[in-house]
C-alpha cells in the first residue's frame, strides 16, 4: 500500500495523510457478493442510546468474506483486489475453475493473476489456506480458525500476521500480533502471508468531518463535564480528577486496569498473556 501527504491548501487537508488506494483496481463491488447492513448506530431495539459516540456516517454495504477457505483443491484466481468499507484490510475477489466467486482477506504480495489454493495438499505459497501442522514453523499466518470449520477468528487486521513458534502434540504456539503466546490446534486453518494495506496505521485523518464519515461521534473530555455526569467533573477552570485514579463515567476503574474476565474457558490455551 502506498500513502500520500497532502499540501496545505484547506485547514482540512493541513496534517492529512491518507491512501493513495493505487492498489485497488476494481471500483465497485462483486454484486452477488454484497449484501445490506443495517446498523445500529449504538441504539438498542427501542430506539435508546446504548453505546456512545455511535452513529452517522455514510452508508455500506457488507462484502460477504469467504473466512473459512474450505473450497479445497479447488484452484482459483484473483480477479481484482478492492477497497472494503466494513475493514481496513483490503479484499480479494477469487474466480474458481469451476465458476464461483468469493472475497478474501487480500494478503500482501497478492496480485492480479495470483494463483489461489485452500487444504491439505495445497502449495505453501502466500495466500493459500492449509492447517496450521501441514505449515512450516517460522512462516507468518494471518485469518487464523480458534475452533476446526469456524472460520478465521483472528489476525485480520491490516499489516498483521502471526508466527508459527512450535508444534508440540495436537496444538501448534503461535505468537500474536500483540505479542501473546497461544496454543491452536493443528486442525485449525490459516492463511499463509501478512495481510495487505500495512500503512493503514500511518494514515491521519485531519479533521473531524472525516471522522463523522466512519460513523463516529464527538468525545467530550469527563474533566470538562458536570459532577453528576462523570466522576472527573466540577470544580473551578482545569481541575484535577479529585481522586487517587482515573475513572469510566459509571465509576469504574480505568486506564492500566485489567478488563480480561477471570477463569476465562481460553485461559489453558495462553502460554504467555500478551500484558
Amino acid at each position: 500500500m502506498a500513502i500520500r501527504f497532502c499540501k496545505v491548501y484547506t485547514p482540512g487537508t493541513r496534517n492529512t495523510i491518507l491512501s493513495s488506494f493505487k492498489e485497488i483496481t476494481k471500483p465497485s463491488s462483486e454484486k452477488k457478493l454484497t449484501k445490506k447492513n443495517h446498523r445500529k448506530k449504538g441504539r438498542n431495539n427501542q430506539g435508546l442510546i446504548t453505546s456512545r459516540h455511535h452513529g452517522g456516517g455514510h452508508k455500506k454495504l457488507y462484502r460477504l468474506i469467504d473466512f473459512k477457505r474450505r473450497k479445497h483443491n479447488i484452484v482459483g484466481f484473483v480477479a481484482s483486489i478492492e477497497y472494503d468499507p466494513n475493514r481496513n484490510a483490503r479484499i480479494a475477489l477469487i474466480n474458481y475453475r469451476d465458476g464461483q466467486k468469493s472475497y478474501i482477506i487480500c494478503p500482501e504480495e497478492v496480485r492480479i493473476g495470483s494463483r489461489i489454493m485452500s487444504g491439505p495438499t495445497a502449495p505453501l505459497e502466500i495466500g493459500n489456506a492449509l492447517p496450521l501442522d501441514k505449515i512450516p514453523l517460522g512462516t507468518s499466518v494471518h485469518n487464523i480458525e480458534l475452533s476446526y470449520n469456524k472460520g478465521g477468528q483472528i489476525v485480520r487486521a491490516a499489516g498483521t500476521f502471526a508466527r508459527i513458534l512450535a508444534k508440540e502434540n495436537d496444538y501448534v504456539t503461535l505468537r500474536l500480533p500483540s505479542k501473546e503466546i497461544r496454543l491452536v490446534h493443528r486442525t485449525c486453518y490459516a492463511t499463509i502471508g501478512i495481510v495487505s494495506n500495512r500503512d493503514n496505521n500511518n494514515i491521519r485523518l485531519g479533521k473531524a468531518g472525516r471522522k463523522r464519515w466512519l460513523g463516529v461521534r464527538p468525545t467530550v473530555r469527563g474533566s470538562v463535564m458536570n459532577p453528576c455526569d462523570h466522576p472527573h467533573g466540577g470544580g473551578e477552570g482545569r481541575a484535577t480528577i479529585g481522586r487517587p485514579k482515573a475513572y469510566t463515567p459509571w465509576g469504574k476503574p480505568a486506564l492500566g486496569v485489567k478488563t480480561r474476565k477471570k477463569e476465562r474457558y481460553s485461559d489453558i490455551f495462553i502460554v504467555r498473556s500478551r500484558k
